[in-house]
């Protein structure tokens, strides 16, 4: 229980770290999806391999990680540039939305991969959750540029697949900090031959604002890695949908879009979801418990 806790704590700050990266990004302005993606790994890299040194860990992954390392790297890559195309092209509730899709990648992967049982209600209750986002960005496809809305959501797959291996890779023993720094270090190294043939200059607020983008992402980073170490994505995924929350208060401080009735009535679902979610996740403990 107490594992689980502090993985639902963790999915919630890393939701918001995430939404204030995407603000970031789209605050950046005109800059290619991979330059951005550049800027933000390096922030993430260089603050996992601080924290790295500073605990004296060893940089050599586990025996047998390598490979879900770089599946994790790979895919957590695709996810990003993708995202990032969606946040630049589409509303930001829409691109958030779609990128909310990667719960259900994560459970489907965890059943898929890991062997990871869901319940007939888990299903349910993320499933509510989805429609819960439905109301909140009111999708219309007669107004959304399909490219940008396949991409967001091929963003939102990577990243349930990025994920899964994260969990798989906190149950093999493999410490946060070296996932986020070969992640980050990988996805720097993936990015940077596109940057020296096609770099667009940027002026110092552009940069700080990209700066600021890294920070965020790495305090995300963080947190969802400790997330899916610490609980089941089945557990836990649910709490993610509250990034679009966060990316609807910070719309309102920000850039002044004030929710309609709709817009809340879908926070009110996403909300009880989670909170039923939670209670059954709690009842199901004590009953096994018992036995």
């Amino acid at each position: 229980m107490k594992e689980k806790h502090k993985g639902i704590v963790c999915i919630i700050i890393s939701a918001f770290c995430f939404a204030l990266m995407n603000v970031f990004v789209k605050l950046s302005g005109d800059i290619p999806s991979i330059q951005k993606s550049l800027f933000r790994n390096l922030v993430a890299a260089i603050f996992a391999l601080a924290i790295l040194i500073r605990s004296g860990d060893s940089f050599k992954w586990e025996k047998g990680n390598l490979k879900l390392l770089l599946i994790r790297s790979f895919m957590g890559t695709v996810g990003i540039i993708c995202n990032f195309y969606a946040v630049d092209h589409l509303v930001l509730s829409d691109a958030s939305m779609l990128n909310k899709m990667s719960p259900f990648f994560v459970i489907l992967f965890s059943y898929l991969f890991l062997k990871e049982k869901i319940s007939l209600f888990q299903a349910l209750c993320v499933s509510g959750a989805f429609i819960g986002s439905l109301f909140v960005i009111k999708p219309s496809f007669e107004n959304v540029n399909l490219v940008a809305a396949g991409i967001g959501f091929l963003g939102g797959l990577g990243a349930g697949a990025a994920y899964t291996c994260v969990r798989k890779l906190g149950q093999k023993g493999e410490k946060g900090p070296r996932i986020v720094f070969f992640f980050s270090a990988f996805s720097c190294l993936v990015c940077l031959p596109w940057i020296i043939f096609d770099y667009h200059p940027m002026s110092t607020r552009q940069l700080l604002i990209l700066m600021l983008a890294g920070l965020s992402a790495a305090g995300g980073q963080f947190a969802i890695t400790a997330a899916y170490a610490h609980a089941p994505g089945r557990e836990i995924s649910v709490y993610d949908y509250s990034q679009i929350i966060f990316s609807a208060m910070l719309g309102l401080f920000i850039f002044g879009q004030i929710p309609d009735s709709l817009s809340f009535a879908g926070y009110a679902i996403i909300c009880t979801m989670a909170i039923l979610m939670f209670l059954y996740d709690n009842s199901s403990n004590k009953v096994a418990i018992k036995k």
